[in-house]
């Protein structure tokens, strides 16, 4: 086969990279445009910033300082009024109702709007304008004012009215309280309208300060809209018509026209882009006349392949049928071998020494274990060979007819065999029925010395497939061995030990397989075996064995086993011949077959 050549020599160079003083330019130019577009966003907004902050702290005294001072001194003027007409009008009556409205402003008793009682007015004051605000100074006038007032005149004039009467207090007195709460009068008022001033210099700021911000956010938006506009016409000139015209070049090449050269046009960022497009091109170009010639021969090679895959199947069809005729035809010697022995032992039994004895019974055992072991290998090479009509089978009913053809040696060992909610599933029942003989039968065999056999066989719904377990106390498989035991031929015990050929779980990974499912040893269970497998809830398809190997049915009549002797039924499985075999029963066309020994576990 020729290899494919480098073409080393051929690919094109790349052009260097380069620095030009366009490309710095580019970088500058995109630098400035975006340092003054941001400068000038950034002044706007941070004047925004500070006309908002202003606007804020305007707001924040109209409704809440100023507010408090003039209503709360609003209230206490008016509660002072009331309370000097009420100490004239007790002066002149007595009545102590007409005192109502003094005794109230003592108490402190409601004269205050409920949204501003209990706040400290001067502290408030003096937290936002210090403690030389000039109406704090006028507010503490007012209240020197106010006590001079009750202690010089009302508190005197209230006792001496209690002590003497209405009548004991001079029109000279009560003129001169009078004059005295004109001086509380003139200090309140000016409060108030040095308050009130304050307050309407602060409104006039917050509309300073509002339209400010109003302007601002105008600024703003014209800044933006002429900022990105600006940078939109740069980048449009600098980067992205230059890039529509690449782009158009590298479709044009990506169409398939791999001869199109792509011309570097533009910045010099645009312009190396450019050059490696074409670097790119060019580079393509060649791979793909590469990929031609390497085409050409990947067809070749593929068709070289498919002949030797051919050849392969071929082969594999005559070794399968060699195997199937050779474990066939090695029948016929071998009942002669067992029918004669068994007549020798019979016809002769006494008259020979006990070692000759010993030895025909050899004969005939090894006669035995040959047979079992191919007709294991004709039940082995049977699967999917012969195929049967799937129908729908009762797993349970297959359970049933298991352990009535194994009812002898459930007895002898004291065993329990029981199936717990098995459904039903479509396959070929008599490879099913053989599927579930062989693993009841592996429990029964490798049980353990001190317990009676225990095998249950569950299944559950996983997804579209029913999941099998077979589980029993016997003696276990070791973990290691998991995979091992389903290969065929392998043992983990001596024949001594346990009898057995090695195919029996070799055949039921073949079976599972064929009904598009697989099968497994739970390695997590630690006491005794339990063997899981998996087979579709309704298969439509076999598994890859079922295809494979029915054109070797096809090669010759010789090699096609007559109907009678599949093993379709293996109730006779595990029963031994228990009589001689006659004279007449010798003859080969009639020779006594021995039973298949298909329950050999695998980790025997």
């Amino acid at each position: 086969m020729s290899t494919t050549p480098t073409h080393a020599a051929r690919t094109p160079h790349r052009p260097a990279r380069t620095e030009p003083g366009s490309a710095a330019s580019l970088r500058g130019r995109l630098r400035v445009a975006l340092l003054v577009g941001g400068a000038v966003l950034a002044v706007v907004v941070t004047v925004m910033t500070v006309a908002f902050g202003q606007m804020s702290r305007a707001q924040r005294d109209i409704t809440t300082v100023f507010y408090t001072a003039v209503t709360q001194g609003s209230a206490s003027y008016l509660a002072l009024v009331d309370a000097e007409t009420a100490v004239r009008g007790y002066a002149l009556t007595g009545d102590e109702v007409t005192l109502e409205p003094f005794v109230r402003l003592l108490e402190g008793d409601g004269h205050q709007p409920p949204d501003v009682a209990g706040i400290d007015v001067e502290e408030l004051l003096a937290d936002r304008f210090g403690e030389d605000y000039p109406p704090l100074g006028t507010r503490e006038r007012a209240g020197e004012a106010a006590r001079r007032w009750y202690e010089d005149f009302a508190g005197p004039v209230i006792e001496q009215v209690r002590a003497e009467g209405p009548g004991s207090v001079s029109t000279q007195e009560i003129e001169t309280g009078r004059l005295m709460f004109d001086d509380v009068r003139v200090s309140a008022e000016e409060y108030l309208e040095q308050i009130r001033a304050d307050r309407q210099d602060a409104v006039a700021e917050f509309h300073g300060w509002r339209d400010a911000v109003a302007a601002a956010m105008a600024v703003l938006a014209v800044a933006a809209v002429v900022v990105g506009s600006l940078l939109w016409v740069l980048l449009r000139r600098w980067i992205t018509d230059p890039l529509d015209r690449l782009a158009a070049d590298a479709r044009r090449v990506a169409d398939g026209d791999l001869d199109h050269v792509v011309v570097p046009v533009g910045s010099a960022e645009v312009e190396q882009v450019a050059a490696d497009v074409e670097a790119m091109r060019s580079r393509l170009a060649l791979l793909v006349a590469e990929a031609t010639a390497a085409r050409a021969e990947i067809e070749r090679s593929h068709e070289q392949l498919q002949g030797q895959a051919e050849d392969l199947r071929r082969s594999n069809r005559d070794l399968e049928q060699f195997a199937y005729v050779a474990s066939h035809d090695l029948q016929e010697p071998l009942r002669k071998v067992a029918s004669f022995t068994q007549l020798l032992a019979k016809r002769y039994e006494g008259q020979l020494d006990e070692r000759a004895d010993q030895y025909i019974a050899f004969a005939v055992d090894g006669a035995k274990r040959m047979q079992r072991l191919i007709n294991d290998l004709l039940s082995f090479s049977r699967v999917g060979r012969i195929g049967g009509e799937l129908s729908d089978v009762d797993m349970g009913a297959v359970l049933d007819r298991v352990t009535e053809v194994l009812d002898e040696v459930v007895e002898s060992t004291g065993a329990t065999v029981e199936g717990v909610d098995l459904p039903t599933v479509r396959g070929e029942e008599p490879l099913l029925v053989q599927l579930v003989q062989n693993l009841v039968v592996n429990a029964l065999k490798f049980r353990h010395p001190d317990r009676a056999p225990h095998v249950r066989i569950t299944a559950e719904r996983v997804a579209d497939r029913w999941r099998f377990a077979c589980s029993d106390n016997g003696i276990g498989i070791d973990p290691q061995y998991a995979e091992r035991v389903f290969v065929i031929f392998q043992r983990l015990h001596p024949k001594d030990v346990y009898e057995g050929t090695g195919i029996g779980l070799a055949l039921c990974k073949k079976i599972v397989e064929y009904h598009g499912g697989h099968i497994w040893i739970d390695t997590d269970v630690t006491e005794g075996t339990t063997i899981r497998w998996e087979l579709p809830a309704d298969p439509t398809v076999r598994g890859s064995s079922a295809g494979s190997e029915s054109d070797a049915d096809d090669a010759g009549s010789s090699a096609t086993p007559p109907t009678q002797e599949r093993t379709d039924a293996p109730a006779g499985a595990y029963t031994e011949a228990r009589t001689a075999p006659t004279e007449a029963s010798a003859r080969p066309a009639h020779a006594t077959t021995e039973p298949v020994a298909a329950g050999d576990r695998k980790d025997d």
